[in-house]
């Protein structure tokens, strides 16, 4: 059976082109009309928490929630119980994976042992990782991450890197600025972000180990990585949609808005932005951080970090991005869909259809997510995903 969409606005080769769009879907939809056809898109940052916290989410819940989103492949960050650092807690994880992820799921394996910073894991039995990292937390020695760089690069893995210089945090849980200042709250400071990212670029120069940078906040880190880049350094990076968007002035008395790294200066959004512009940045990732309703219900000091967002990464970038012009609409699918896919060796395997004219308020209770945090909680967006399609497959249909 066919489904058909006319008048189709479909993606091919970095421009849109307008045509009758079909695929054989086994259920039939035609003579939808004036719908946008782009490639799935692709989610190198996410926590779906599963196995050890299946109370914040689960796999089964968190790739749903990523095909609504419009994503037919997620990488998955190990920051749970097993820790992914041996091949048998690493099958703890995969083996959820084969029996209940909606899309495809990379997991990534740590690079330390427990991701406790002590010692590494043993590179060589994890040969098949996607790639390494321990996210949510920073390696602080600098010869643990050189030694780690060159390990990878043994195996032509690359490592993902949570930059965070614990010793710079000083308790603080937002960013060190105008907000934390008035409020008398504790500050997390630039440096603590775009110190570990320089030590890091040195390192991924000298060994040539491919690097890329997760979830970057801070105006240096731009400048970094751009410097780098120019060097001839093999580094990406990503930033989230939530940098894109707030500022800390924005802030609220209220858990939703707390992640890590912060909400940082408007100076700091602008450079991001700038980033996202001249190719220093190279994807959008969410950080899809799921907690429960109690953990992110005790503020902005005692709340837990993260927040959810992979089933509104596209309408917020879309509402924010594209309708105001700072941005294409091209520009934001190779930013989502086509360089993430690129830089980790990702194949490209469907299709998402939105209706970009459709405007919606932000309701975390309607999330296929089990966490519902999110700083857009009754924000108006436009851009509602229709259907995600993998390998043939309908994988996402809207109600």
């Amino acid at each position: 059976m066919k489904t058909v969409i006319k008048n189709a606005k479909v993606y091919e080769s970095g421009k849109f082109i307008i045509k009758d769009f079909s695929a054989d879907l086994g259920i039939t939809v035609s003579n939808i009309d004036n719908l946008f056809v782009f490639p799935a898109f692709c989610d190198v940052h996410v926590h779906l928490r599963e196995p050890g916290f299946s109370y914040k989410e689960t796999i089964k819940s968190g790739t749903a929630a990523s095909a609504k989103g419009g994503y037919t492949d997620v990488c998955a960050m190990p920051n749970l119980n097993p820790v992914p650092d041996s091949p048998e807690h690493l099958k703890a994880q995969t083996d959820i994976i084969e029996k209940d992820a909606v899309i495809n799921v990379h997991p990534y394996c740590a690079i330390t042992v427990g991701q406790k910073g002590q010692e590494l894991v043993p590179f060589s039995e994890l040969k098949d990782a996607f790639a390494f990292s321990d996210d949510g937390r920073g390696v602080q020695s600098r010869e643990m991450m050189r030694d780690a760089m060159i390990k990878a690069k043994s195996l032509g893995k690359m490592i993902v890197a949570h930059c965070e210089d614990n010793s710079l945090l000083n308790g603080g849980y937002i960013h060190d600025g105008e907000y934390a200042k008035l409020h008398r709250h504790k500050g997390i400071c630039s440096e603590s972000e775009w110190g570990p990212i320089k030590r890091d670029l040195e390192l991924a120069k000298e060994t040539g180990c491919k690097y890329h940078v997760c979830h970057i906040s801070t105006k240096e880190s731009v400048e970094l990585i751009r410097k780098a880049k120019a060097q001839g350094v093999d580094v990406t990076c990503e930033t989230a949609p939530h940098y894109l968007v707030f500022n800390d002035t924005d802030l609220k008395e209220d858990g939703s808005f707390k992640m890590n790294p912060p909400i940082r200066s408007e100076e700091d959004r602008l450079a991001l932005i700038e980033g996202i512009k001249d190719g220093t940045i190279d994807m959008i990732a969410t950080d899809h951080a799921p907690h429960s309703a109690e953990e992110k219900s005790k503020g902005l000091e005692k709340s837990a970090f993260g927040i959810v967002g992979i089933e509104t990464a596209f309408s917020v970038m879309y509402t924010h991005l594209v309708k105001t012009g700072v941005i294409t609409l091209e520009k934001l699918i190779e930013i989502m869909a086509i360089n993430p896919r690129k830089r980790f060796n990702i194949p490209q395997n469907g299709f998402t259809v939105w209706n970009l004219e459709e405007e919606f308020t932000v309701d975390p209770e309607k999330f296929l997510s089990k966490g519902k945090s999110t700083p857009f909680k009754g924000k108006k967006l436009y851009g509602v995903c229709e259907m995600t399609v993998m390998n043939n497959q309908v994988k996402y249909i809207k109600e």
